[in-house]
C-alpha cells in the first residue's frame, strides 16, 4: 500500500467537514481511500484485509458508532473492482446466517478529512485504544472472524 487517507464519500455536499458528515446531514460516508501498487498487492487481498477489519452484518453503524455515515461500503472505481468486490461478499456469505449488508457501490467524490484525522490513531494512540476498547471493536472483530493470525 502506498497511502490511505481518511475521509468521506458517497454523499451529496460538497466539501464536507468532519461535523457535518458525524452529524449524519450529508450523506457520506466515513471511509479510506487506499493508493497501491497491483505488481505487490492484489485488489482481492485488499479486500480480504477490509472484511477483516469491518462489521459487515450490522447496517448503519460499525462497532459503537451509529448513523449511516458508518455504514460499511466498498466503493469500486471500475467494473472489475465491482465484480471482484461482489465476488468476495459472496463467497463470504456461507460464513453467517445473516446477511452481509455491506454496499458495493460506485465511488463518487471523495474529501479528504481534516489534518487531525489523518492517522489519528497515530497522533492520539491512548484515546484511539480507550475508544477501540471501549467500543467493543476487537471483540466484535473476534467473533466475527476468528483470532487474529500473527
Amino acid at each position: 500500500v502506498i497511502s490511505t487517507i481518511s475521509g468521506y464519500i458517497g454523499g451529496t455536499k460538497k466539501n464536507p467537514t468532519y461535523e457535518q458528515v458525524s452529524a449524519g446531514s450529508t450523506g457520506h460516508a466515513e471511509a479510506i481511500q487506499i493508493t497501491y501498487d497491483p505488481k505487490k498487492i492484489s485488489y482481492e487481498k485488499l479486500l480480504e484485509v477490509c472484511w477483516r477489519n469491518i462489521d459487515p452484518l450490522t447496517s448503519n453503524a460499525q462497532f459503537c458508532d451509529s448513523g449511516s455515515q458508518y455504514r460499511s461500503a466498498i466503493f469500486y472505481h471500475d467494473e472489475t473492482q465491482k465484480t471482484l468486490a461482489e465476488a468476495s461478499k459472496k463467497s463470504l456469505q456461507d460464513r453467517f446466517k445473516q446477511p452481509i449488508v455491506t454496499e458495493i457501490v460506485r465511488a463518487s467524490e471523495f474529501y479528504p478529512a481534516e489534518d487531525y484525522h489523518q492517522d489519528y490513531y497515530k497522533k492520539n494512540p491512548i484515546r484511539y485504544k480507550v475508544y477501540r476498547y471501549g467500543c467493543g471493536r476487537d471483540q466484535r472483530l473476534q467473533e466475527l472472524w476468528g483470532a487474529k493470525k500473527k
